[in-house]
């Protein structure tokens, strides 16, 4: 699963400036860490077997009706009963599947069932359950993402909602799917599956597995039957329901589907078009091919998470949906389109036996993103993708205290965090690095074919790249997966010209001690030596390093491999140094950091600050070059305009481009008026955005006169954001819509108070009035958000905002009473504050 309403996504709701913001706070939230005891994996009394389904929808009352006959068999000992979980349910029958009725009792989510004899290990049972599903009854705690785990969800079902497709979806992991079948909800089981889904005829279906029929039915709906024969955990169960366009791909003879709202089916192969290449590189990676029969992926509506990949059939939040004046700029869900499908080899095939092992599933997903990434793109896009994932993780001051494998969690919704992602996926790179390909892909494939079907744990990964390698990898999943923290590390170096050697001393400032191997260059004649060498877990460690000049720069840990905080004084000229001969990523980045400090003092550093904003091999690095320029000083405006206007209108690669109008906006918008109306005729969204927010920074009529043209429904969030700065500079609330959806957006990147004070007046604007759509959009994102933002810190704010827009709305009702619209709005809000209680 990939989660976009973390704090360490790039393009999380609460973003980077955020982030920096907030954390502030985590230092205190540190010693705050509340854990519970043991948590064990699920202890295994019945096997699932096989699980057949079948079931229809009140899809107005959001309900459904459901049959199954489960087959069960004891894992060892003898039992003559059987515990199921079911959750939100009311349940009608219970017998054996040739019509022996059964006792039962339930309760508490659990069915309970008194077999009609005791079974021994090995032998077979066939429960038949009649039930209804009522997801809007379930109560138990869900991701970081949402308050409620219902596992089943009605979008738009009764068609209040303008524009808004009814839909119906499953979420199951981590233990939801017993919130639409009853079943052993524990991911250490595994069974094969069969559903009928019986749907209005309108409707279309996916599922786990291959669609084996469809029929019509007398009454306006059709019966698809799908049936998966491999084995799964319960979690991965998923139907998907509504009115999609499907398009057709495949890999070698395997069907790929992509199942999208028909206004992007267009867009489909743009958006989605890389997955059979992503089922190649991946395949011949591991050496063990796709290992399902089919893979469909579908995109819903208000969905709970970033993306879910149930088996051969994962599903994407709305976001997936783009149009190409957005994937001109980037496909920017690219990576998680990765990541899901990587899951199907580390997740669907091999599982984590319990949620405390959670890495053992996505840290490598998340590593996956990584190295497609590189495969495609190269190795400086894969290596900005890991600098985000290691801000992220940085950015938490609460993850520092987390074992990566962690039984002793508060929640296990807990697990879905920076640790388990970010933080594994940055573990795996440095073992990739300390093993090599050969040996880390090698080590991998025997975990699958040893592992496939079942349920592991962090051992089995130990074991199978010890098995391959012949190296003892204690010590290094004792420190990264059973430890936590990272070094902290202060270097300093000596030059010794009698010895011609180079001393650097390296001081762990952390406890507890690490040991780790470390590459460091020693640049001498404008070339890099490289050297490796090994700290052990001590506090300091010293290495003598031949050199035969003084060096021009010592760069230690030049590739960011090691997970760690290094400290180094470095002059103005090393940096300048380090920026123009070191080749990788990391140290070019660190470079353009320190020089743009220096850049009003340092006319050096401006130049060489230009040069990488102008001239860097990486698009990424331009952009972050570009961002950091600092056109209050009148030197570097003066110095920096030329550079920018060519940038503007001929980098070759359109969100450097769009940097550099945004940095033109703020250096002189009125001169270069002209510019960004000829900029806005590009076709890429990033441009358009940048022209509008740059226009309206010299004539507000024009950014709006910009903002109007603008004709797709759907522009995706930055063009979005861009037309609702415009409409708010000219005092236009004709798309109050457009502009609540991104109210919280707009808030949390505002950069000055007066800024922040504009946005809060839309807020009063919609709140003391009848705005029921306007004011679902703001309340559906604070709620959605709140449990992040509490978690950080951030909490009581968002609270302080649902409360001002309860008093301003019942306001607004007590001048009308009558008005109906104004009540649902004030229950609505009431909700949505007894949600974040």
């Amino acid at each position: 699963m990939k989660y976009n309403t973390y704090m360490y996504t790039k393009n999380t709701l609460l973003g980077k400036k955020l982030v920096l913001l907030i954390s502030l706070f985590t230092f205190f939230l540190v010693e705050a860490q509340d854990y519970s005891g043991y948590n064990p994996s699920s202890t295994m009394i019945n096997d699932l077997v096989h699980t057949k389904l079948k079931v229809g929808f009140d899809i107005p009352n959001e309900k459904l009706l459901g049959e199954e006959w489960v087959t069960l068999k004891p894992h060892f000992y003898p039992t003559d009963s059987l515990t199921l979980d079911a959750k939100g349910m009311e349940i009608s029958t219970v017998k054996l599947a040739n019509g022996k009725d059964l006792k039962y009792s339930y309760q508490n989510s659990k069915l309970k069932i008194q077999l009609d004899k005791t079974y021994k290990k090995g032998e077979e049972y066939e429960i038949y359950i009649k039930y209804t599903a009522i997801p809007s009854t379930v109560t138990q705690k869900g991701s970081a993402a949402i308050n409620s785990a219902k596992g089943l969800y009605f979008i738009n079902p009764r068609g209040e909602e303008k524009d808004k497709p009814t839909q119906i979806w499953t979420q199951g992991e981590t233990e939801a799917s017993s919130c639409w079948f009853p079943t052993i909800d524990a991911p250490n089981q595994k069974t094969s599956q069969e559903i009928y889904i019986t749907v209005p005829d309108q409707y279309v279906t996916l599922s786990n597995g291959v669609l084996k029929s469809g029929i019509k039915n007398s009454d306006g709906t059709r019966t698809d039957y799908w049936k998966f024969d491999q084995k799964h955990a319960p979690y991965l169960f998923f139907m998907g329901i509504g009115d999609f366009a499907v398009v057709k791909d495949k890999w070698k003879n395997i069907p790929v589907e992509y199942y999208v709202e028909k206004e992007f089916e267009p867009y489909a192969k743009q958006i989605f078009g890389d997955t059979p290449d992503m089922i190649e590189f991946f395949s011949n990676k591991l050496q063990y091919p796709y290992p399902w029969e089919k893979y469909s992926q579908m995109v819903a509506r208000d969905y709970v998470s970033g993306a879910m990949e149930n088996t051969t059939s994962t599903l994407h939040a709305e976001n997936a949906q783009q149009k190409p004046g957005q994937l001109i700029d980037k496909n920017s869900w690219e990576p998680v389109i990765a990541h899901e499908l990587f899951h199907h080899w580390f997740g669907d095939l091999a599982t984590n036996e319990s949620w405390a092992n959670l890495p053992v599933n996505e840290a490598f997903a998340n590593y996956s993103e990584y190295l497609w990434l590189e495969h495609k793109y190269g190795k400086d896009y894969a290596e900005e993708h890991r600098a985000e994932e290691l801000d992220g993780y940085l950015n938490g001051g609460e993850n520092f205290t987390k074992d990566l494998i962690r039984f002793q969690y508060k929640d296990k919704e807990d697990m879905f965090d920076a640790v388990s992602y970010n933080k594994g996926g940055l573990v795996l790179h440095m073992l990739r690095n300390y093993l090599g390909d050969d040996a880390f892909y090698a080590g991998m494939n025997l975990y699958l074919n040893q592992n496939k079907y079942k349920a592991t744990e962090a051992h089995h990964l130990r074991l199978a790249w010890e098995e391959i390698s012949g190296k003892d990898l204690n010590w290094f999943f004792n420190q990264w997966f059973f430890g936590n923290g990272h070094p902290k590390l202060k270097v300093s170096y000596t030059y010794n010209d009698t010895k011609k050697s180079v001393t650097v001393t390296i001081t762990q400032t952390q406890e507890p001690k690490f040991q780790f191997p470390l590459d460091i260059d020693i640049y001498e004649n404008g070339k890099a030596n490289h050297h490796q060498v090994w700290a052990k877990a001590t506090e300091t460690n010293t290495f003598e390093i031949p050199s035969k000049t003084k060096p021009q720069l010592v760069n230690v840990n030049p590739d960011n491999i090691l997970l760690a905080e290094i400290t180094m004084e470095k002059t103005p000229e090393q940096y300048i140094y380090q920026y123009k001969n070191s080749p990788e990523y990391s140290s070019r980045k660190e470079a353009i950091h320190k020089v743009a400090d220096l850049q009003t003092s340092n006319p050096l550093a401006l130049e060489t600050l230009l040069q990488a904003a102008s001239s860097d091999p990486f698009e990424g690095l331009r952009v972050f070059a570009i961002s950091q320029l600092d056109l209050t000083n009148p030197k570097v405006k003066q110095k920096s305009a030329s550079v920018l206007e060519k940038i503007a209108t001929s980098d070759k690669k359109t969100l450097v481009q769009a940097e550099a109008i945004k940095q033109l906006g703020e250096l002189d918008a009125a001169k270069y008026l002209n510019l960004f109306k000829k900029s806005f005729e590009s076709p890429s969204y990033g441009i358009k955005a940048a022209a509008i927010e740059a226009s309206v920074k010299g004539d507000k009529a024009l950014g709006k006169e910009l903002a109007d043209k603008v004709d797709d429904k759907n522009p995706g969030k930055d063009l979005e954001l861009a037309i609702a700065k415009a409409l708010i500079a000219n005092q236009d609330n004709s798309k109050l819509d457009l502009i609540s959806k991104n109210f919280l957006n707009l808030l949390m990147y505002a950069k000055s108070q007066q800024e922040a004070d504009t946005y809060f007046a839309i807020l009063r604007t919609i709140m003391s009035g009848d705005y029921p759509v306007e004011t679902k959009n703001i309340v559906d994102s604070i709620v959605k958000i709140y449990p992040q933002a509490k978690k950080y810190s951030f909490g009581d704010l968002m609270k302080q905002v649902m409360e001002a827009s309860l008093q301003m709305k019942q306001g607004a009702l007590n001048i009308n009473p009558s008005n109906n619209s104004l009540k649902k709005q004030v229950s609505m809000i009431s909700e949505g504050l007894n949600k974040m209680m």
